[in-house]
């Protein structure tokens, strides 16, 4: 038996078709377009997300001849959708969790959240990064879009909850607790949708989906919609959640970083939610289908591999995104240039939508060598702010970073990560966790896989980095330019 795993991301959906031992048989993958309609804002078309995955899911399949017992789905998180019940079609773009648009709405919601309630809450700061405030902008924008909303013809939800529908052709409104748990509306100790919240961002209930675990059997495919397939969907989790779980980290203190369009480091807190004093996240690690609730505290930095894509797409200064490794190694140094890749706002600890990105340092001998490696030096030190701060609000020394996503296939932005924040880096066998993370938790669903302890041996490391360099001098530099660009806004 193989399962289907399903990995929708910001920027293209990557199918995976997974043995019961853990291997990837086959795979497909399909981009999609980005829509940047006025600085600052991030849409995506619905329906182009939804062709993207059934041209992937076709890729996969025709890789092999195994037969698929179960469906994982994952994706990126707080994107915010809106579609019809009936027909399945949205009446209009999908609200990027990049997308800052809905930063006066978050300064206006702050009147309300006296003694940061809202915070202790759902473990999450008022920021246009969840998707609460997206639908809040709905309502006070799109008046035709937000009484199909009140009147029931349209259904709320995040990418998951929308992929689940258009498989099971409308037949299932779901979300899992990981996914709930970044919209801002899901009280994190109760796992359940939190009136006050929803009073307070004026979302009616009858719009969102249920509430389900992250694995269990939600429902069938419909074979009409869904390339001809019956098969159930098992297994559901939001993005980074998905990588933690495909990265075994089920022990407390399991650390692990994801380099994708951004970076997102998780720590496993266990039962614990550990608010943090630091400008990170209390979220969701995973709930199981009995209840048992398990936690991390996260950072997110919303620019990583974007940065990288901004070279090759905006600046033209690479044609491929692996290009980057040997460009900054030409160079060999970023010869005192310093980059803050801030293009969507900073993200933890500083937590500043109206950040922009910030090039300095640059003389006449400044080439593109010099700034493609302090583009890959800017990512490893957001990583390391994020990780700065989850030592500090954990109380303990970081015991190794357990890495993936496809950035993490750059050897020297992994060893600038070693280099920086002074441990030991782990690059994971299979860099696609995510995707096989979703596929863990459908064969735990479908009970391919007994139990969390079963998967801890499907994962193993494929390559370690140690510290070889001492980078605090360039970090303080770094440092500075963000306090600059900070100033500079104001």
């Amino acid at each position: 038996m193989a399962i289907l795993a399903i990995d929708a991301g910001t920027t293209g959906v990557t199918a995976l078709v997974v043995s019961d031992q853990g291997e990837i048989l086959s795979r497909g993958y399909r981009e999609f377009p980005q829509h940047f309609p006025n600085p600052g804002w991030v849409e995506h078309e619905p329906e182009e997300i939804w062709q993207a995955t059934l041209a992937a899911t076709e890729q996969a399949l025709s890789g092999t001849q195994s037969k698929v017992a179960a469906i994982g789905i994952t994706n990126q998180r707080e994107t915010a959708v809106v579609w019809n019940r009936q027909t399945l079609v949205s009446p209009t773009k999908a609200i990027v969790w990049q997308d800052r648009r809905t930063a006066d709405l978050t300064e206006e919601l702050n009147k309300i959240n006296n003694g940061d309630w809202i915070r202790f809450r759902t473990g999450l700061k008022l920021d246009p990064y969840f998707t609460s405030s997206k639908f809040l902008w709905w309502k006070k924008n799109l008046p035709a879009v937000w009484a199909g909303v009140e009147s029931g013809e349209y259904a709320l939800g995040t990418i998951d909850s929308y992929l689940c529908a258009r498989i099971s052709g409308g037949a299932l409104h779901i979300t899992d607790a990981t996914n709930a748990s970044r919209t801002q509306l899901m009280n994190l100790e109760t796992c359940n949708w939190d009136p006050e919240l929803l009073a307070a961002f004026g979302i009616p209930i009858s719009a969102l989906p249920t509430i389900v675990p992250n694995w269990g059997n939600f429902g069938p495919s419909d074979p009409k919609h869904f390339l001809g397939l019956e098969i159930p969907i098992t297994g559901m989790a939001g993005d980074q959640q998905a990588a933690l779980f495909g990265q075994c980290g089920f022990e407390v203190g399991d650390s692990k970083s994801t380099y994708g369009t951004g970076a997102f480091i998780l720590t496993n807190t266990g039962t614990e939610i550990k608010h943090s004093e630091h400008g990170l996240l209390a979220t969701m690690a995973y709930l199981t289908p009995i209840g048992e609730k398990v936690y991390a505290i996260e950072g997110s930095v919303f620019v990583a591999g974007a940065a990288v894509q901004w070279l090759r797409d905006s600046l033209g200064m690479i044609q491929k995104s692996a290009e980057v490794e040997e460009l900054a190694l030409s160079s060999g140094s970023s010869h005192g240039v310093t980059f803050v890749p801030a293009l969507t706002g900073l993200g933890a600890p500083y937590w500043d939508p109206q950040a922009r990105g910030t090039l300095m340092g640059l003389t006449r001998g400044s080439d593109r060598g010099a700034i493609a490696y302090a583009t890959l030096e800017g990512i490893a030190f957001q990583v390391k702010a994020v990780l700065d701060a989850m030592q500090q609000d954990l109380g303990t020394k970081l015991k190794g970073l357990r890495v993936d996503g496809g950035a993490a296939a750059n050897d020297l932005l992994m060893q600038m990560q070693s280099d920086s924040i002074d441990t030991a880096v782990i690059r994971a066998k299979n860099l696609e966790s995510t995707g096989f993370g979703a596929a863990l938790l459908a064969g735990l669903g479908i009970g391919i896989f007994k139990s969390v302890a079963e998967l801890t041996k499907l994962n193993p490391a494929a390559k370690t980095f140690h510290p070889e360099k001492d980078r605090s001098r360039e970090y303080s530099r770094w440092q500075k330019a963000v306090e600059m660009i900070q100033q500079f806004e104001n």
